[in-house]
């Protein structure tokens, strides 16, 4: 039996996206029931533990007739598509009426076959799980309104972009559109009332289902279920949800993985009760912004909170890596990225260069030309995390860079760590996250060096240096940089 790594790969692809993308290379309809094999073979050389499939579940009418009406969103999607067509909306997967797999990716037998082929290859599959609300026309507006929020005409004269009218089987209803409390209402949703105490023995009821259907699922906006926050957009104060939620279903399904989009420093919070990984949108921030020293900070934290953190560059909500970063930096970034601690999050197409976001109410992407840089880039990154067992489950420390002489403040543009293997291999992992020269000092945390001579060999270039085990460790392995510069370093006493 293979032991699962201590800090998995995951790939996230938008499933309507790709297969129209795969139907249309391969001239016939694609569904996940007739991926072939090659495909999938793909994604174990590149060396992903998960997949995660964006959009799988049953979408309604009503939804897609939002997002094909409302001119804002008609206006993006025609920047991402020019020849933008009708049958491109297909509407958001986020606005889903059953976790029923949608008969246009193949239904529930292909899904079912897609996570066979993963299985046989020792990669999981990841699904959608959205606690926050449901589609418009989800059954439950009609036979159980009270699963929502209700407005009044108070609450629609105050906001009336935030409700919509619906008949229910108890006559007409305002139930409240799905939003958080920053923001106005998601027009093509219907927010769920997490202050009825039957819609937690419900929903505890649905991710079940989804779970009987996959190995982890991705929760939407978790931060929205804690009783402060509800209570901060509704007014309502509920009981925690995901305490209960997550241990029912493990209780069922051991071993059951539940990653946490959250948001507003919460992520330690929702670790606390139960969730395997949270998404570090905190270190994406810093490293956007382009100052080493906030990166630095934020890599401070404790182990037990960092070993739990979802790092990425780019997802469906976050602009793409190749438009928001510009290289070198981006290929800074990912090393910070994807070489620090947590789950190594990627999402289709960064590892060769797409620029356009496709909004999650379309179908279909354009046809982007492949950047070579950062194709070269991405498959050597890949191949370190696959093939390096010390980057999957060894022993990590930050390495604080000190001054390489009096008076030269660049010290201050480095990130610097170390990995230990349990097979005592050693890394550093060097980047000077700067658009300036700088220079430095690493102290390196392994003493057994002293009085040794060290061979430190590039895994992501070509520099190879031998140097005095003494004086890595004090006063430290001398660094001098060029900007963005990157180094990942084996260290072999000679």
């Amino acid at each position: 039996m293979v032991t699962a790594p201590h800090y998995p790969s995951l790939l996230q692809i938008n499933t309507r996206v790709w297969l129209e993308r795969l139907s249309r290379q391969a001239g016939k309809p694609v569904t996940l029931a007739n991926i072939d094999e090659a495909t999938i073979d793909r994604f174990t050389k590149q060396g992903f533990d998960w997949i995660w499939l964006l959009s799988v579940w049953q979408i309604g009418a009503a939804g897609r007739a939002v997002s094909r009406a409302d001119p804002q969103l008609r206006a993006a999607f025609a920047r991402v598509l020019p020849d933008l067509a009708e049958n491109d909306i297909c509407g958001s997967g986020f606005a889903i009426t059953a976790y029923i797999v949608s008969d246009a990716i193949g239904g529930e037998a292909a899904l079912a076959q897609f996570r066979d082929k993963l299985a046989r290859r020792g990669i999981k599959l990841m699904l959608d799980f959205v606690p926050n609300h449901t589609a418009l026309d989800h059954p439950w507006a009609r036979t159980h309104p009270d699963y929502f929020v209700q407005g009044d005409a108070a609450a629609l004269g105050a906001a009336p972009h935030n409700y919509v009218r619906i008949e229910s089987e108890q006559g007409p209803r305002l139930l409240a559109h799905g939003r958080d409390p920053n923001f106005p209402g998601w027009t093509d949703t219907l927010q769920l009332n997490y202050a009825n105490p039957e819609l937690h023995r419900q929903q505890i009821t649905e991710l079940t289902i989804v779970a009987s259907k996959c190995d982890g699922v991705r929760c939407d906006m978790a931060m929205l279920l804690l009783p402060e926050i509800f209570e901060r957009s509704w007014g309502l104060t509920p009981e925690p949800f995901w305490p209960q939620a997550i241990a029912a279903v493990r209780t069922q399904y051991p071993g059951f993985m539940l990653l946490a989009e959250v948001y507003w420093d919460l992520e330690w919070r929702l670790q606390q009760q139960g969730f395997d990984y949270c998404y570090d949108k905190r270190l994406y921030d810093r490293l956007r912004d382009g100052h080493a020293n906030p990166v630095r900070a934020h890599l401070a934290a404790s182990l037990d909170y960092q070993s739990k953190l979802a790092r990425f560059l780019e997802n469906h909500d976050e602009p793409r890596a190749a438009a928001e970063f510009s290289w070198p930096q981006h290929r800074a970034a990912a090393i910070i990225t994807y070489l620090a601690p947590g789950l190594r999050f990627f999402h289709h197409s960064q590892c060769e260069g797409a620029r356009v976001r496709v909004p999650v109410q379309l179908c279909r992407g354009p046809i982007e030309p492949t950047d070579p840089e950062i194709a070269g880039f991405y498959p050597r990154l890949l191949q370190i995390l696959r093939e390096t067992a010390a980057f999957r489950s060894g022993s990590w420390s930050q390495i604080e860079p000190q001054p390489a002489g009096p008076g030269n403040g660049t010290w201050d543009c480095f990130v610097a760590y170390s990995w230990a293997g349990k097979n005592g291999s050693r890394y550093v992992v060097i980047v000077n996250y700067a658009g300036n020269q700088a220079q430095c000092r690493l102290p390196l945390p392994f003493p057994d060096l002293r009085g040794r001579r060290v061979r430190l060999t590039d895994l992501i270039g070509t520099e190879i240096y031998d140097r005095d085990g003494s004086e890595l460790i004090d006063p430290g392995l001398f660094i001098d940089h060029a900007p963005w510069h990157i180094n990942v370093f084996v260290l072999q006493s000679t």
